[in-house]
């Protein structure tokens, strides 16, 4: 059994960037994540280790610096925690804060805002944080929602595959003819490499692992779309969960991984398939 390997592996800019900046304000005193600054296990256990606390709500930030996530988060949100008297800091991805500048853009326009991707992610909660009124939309029937609105702004969660996007767009010219729709495409660039990757490495071989944490949705994306072609796909956090039984007919196992996966952990992966043969 051969390993082959998608290009672009390891963590995007995004990724490194935050973890650099809680690594740095660990440094400096106590610090607490407000979230999962990333949706990786080994990273958030790696933070916790050196001094950078994690907190699901604001009821439980214990410290005076606060740290955002890389998903981006609402600016009402911020300013509250400011207000509070938290030293914040933001982490979020420049791409993801591309976002919310196409959505103020879009909504500076008269335009309903209108978010496709899905709805409860962290990343989709920082867009409509700060939105009055708007949609999220995943699939054609959610579109019932739009109905009689005569200008729609359309953006899309970075980590969604823009093959989906692209169809939903097409679905809600077809469905309502007479508005007005602007798209603007917001998939970031490490996604879509990893999806054409993946597309390329799909086709030399027989099964595919996907490298990333449970609650990495651009991990999850892969997978399906490994699946979507016809390959059967297993996303896996760590080697540790690899299964025999998964390749024993393949000749040719493909490796892709998530874009907050570490190298370490990649290589691990690999390795373990390895030691297969």
């Amino acid at each position: 059994m051969r390993v082959r390997m998608a290009e672009h592996l390891g963590m995007c800019f995004g990724v490194r960037d935050a973890i650099d900046m809680a690594l740095a304000l660990a440094r400096r005193g106590p610090v607490t994540i407000l979230g999962d600054l990333v949706h990786n296990e080994d990273v958030v256990a790696h933070l916790e280790a050196a001094g950078a606390a994690r907190a699901r709500s604001r009821e439980e930030v214990h410290t005076s610096t606060v740290l955002l996530t890389a998903h981006g988060t609402a600016k009402r949100l911020r300013l509250e925690l400011e207000k509070d008297g938290f030293d914040v800091h933001d982490a979020a991805c420049p791409l993801v804060t591309r976002v919310h500048q196409a959505l103020a853009k879009l909504r500076a326009e008269g335009r309903h805002p209108v978010i496709i991707g899905q709805a409860g992610h962290v990343e989709v909660r920082g867009l409509i944080g700060d939105l009055d009124e708007y949609s999220v939309v995943l699939c054609e029937a959610d579109l019932d929602q739009l109905e009689g609105r005569p200008r729609l702004g359309v953006v899309a969660q970075t980590t969604q595959p823009l093959s989906t996007v692209l169809e939903l767009v097409a679905a809600m010219r077809r469905r309502f003819p007479k508005a007005d729709v602007r798209f603007i495409d917001t998939v970031c660039q490490p996604t879509k490499e990893r999806q054409q990757a993946l597309l390329d490495l799909a086709e030399e071989c027989d099964v595919v692992v996907v490298v990333g944490g449970r609650d990495s949705n651009n991990s999850r994306k892969l997978t399906e779309l490994a699946q979507r072609l016809g390959r059967p796909a297993y996303q896996v956090a760590s080697a540790d969960e690899l299964r025999p039984e998964w390749f024993a007919q393949a000749q040719v196992v493909g490796l892709t991984a998530g874009t907050s996966t570490p190298e370490r952990i990649i290589h691990e992966v690999r390795a373990r398939l390895e030691a297969l043969n």
